[in-house]
């Protein structure tokens, strides 16, 4: 699912290519798309678009009759801007907002319609879809310390609820707790004063990195090829690789269609952490340290 980085890329994109165009036509071609009615889709069209803005992993664009068109890619959608008025053929073809100098498209991989576009009316509209995460470049460690230890969760689930911090998700936060050196399931009331200021040090030296580095592959273009495993990522995706500090194996949490990868010998002080389907499929065998 596209993060922070990848969404503040997107939406510098966006800005150089509609910001004061008029959205002439907004065409849909699933109506698994469209998770509202009010205001109607006709309401943005013929408007010229005024804002750009983050809402968590949303991307919102501001028209101006104050409608809002907010885009959620979810896992599988992308954006992609296209010469004006492209047919949209194919499965993978959700949208097409059709402007003058181009048209952006919003794409989907696989059979699942997880991607939504909802229409929402004024500041109280974007309100209404913003989980409430906090941007992680405003607040004060105090805040920080504060939204981490409101309940007794694990590191990773806290930096990726989008209640509590805005915009991270699984990808950047295992790169986020290997530049801390932490972690994944520490649990946040255990940790200390100094853990929580080498964590927010972390947090937004990762997040500032992968913007710059991400801006830096677009080169003006229109950004494209998101994904969540990047060249150059420490720890995510990179199962069984080296880690680039340490050497050691990166080593996997398997759960759903997640998994949270690591380095031992940075993150845990070489014990592996308890893989929920391998550990209870070897139960005393499970090899509890690196070098083992």
């Amino acid at each position: 699912m596209p993060e922070l980085p990848d969404i503040a890329v997107y939406i510098e994109a966006l800005e150089s290519r509609i910001l004061g165009q008029r959205l002439a036509k907004i065409r849909i071609a699933t109506p698994f798309l469209l998770r509202s009615i009010m205001p109607p889709v006709s309401a943005a069209e013929g408007q010229t678009v005024r804002a750009l803005r983050r809402v968590g992993k949303r991307i919102a664009i501001g028209l101006e009759n104050d409608v809002w068109l907010v885009l959620h890619l979810m896992i599988a959608g992308r954006l992609h801007w296209k010469k004006a008025g492209i047919v949209l053929s194919g499965r993978q073809n959700l949208a097409a907002f059709d402007f003058p100098h181009g048209t952006l498209t919003l794409t989907e991989a696989g059979t699942q319609r997880r991607a939504s576009l909802h229409m929402v009316a004024g500041e109280s509209g974007l309100k209404s879809i913003d989980p409430g995460g906090v941007d992680i470049f405003s607040i004060s460690l105090d805040e920080f310390a504060a939204r981490l230890t409101a309940e007794n969760h694990t590191i990773k689930r806290t930096l990726t609820d989008p209640r509590v911090f805005s915009g991270i998700g699984n990808a950047y936060s295992d790169e986020i707790l290997h530049r801390a050196r932490m972690s994944p399931v520490l649990l946040t009331q255990k940790m200390t004063r100094e853990d929580m200021s080498r964590l927010l040090e972390a947090t937004r030296d990762v997040l500032n990195e992968w913007v710059e580095r991400l801006r830096k592959d677009a080169a003006g273009d229109f950004p494209e090829g998101v994904t969540a495993f990047r060249e150059g990522m420490a720890v995510h995706g990179r199962y069984g690789q080296p880690c680039p500090v340490c050497g050691a194996k990166v080593q996997r949490i398997r759960y759903a269609s997640n998994e949270t990868n690591y380095c031992a010998r940075c993150q845990t002080g070489g014990r592996l952490l308890a893989d929920r389907a391998m550990s209870r499929l070897l139960g005393p065998d499970w090899p509890r340290l690196l070098e083992e």
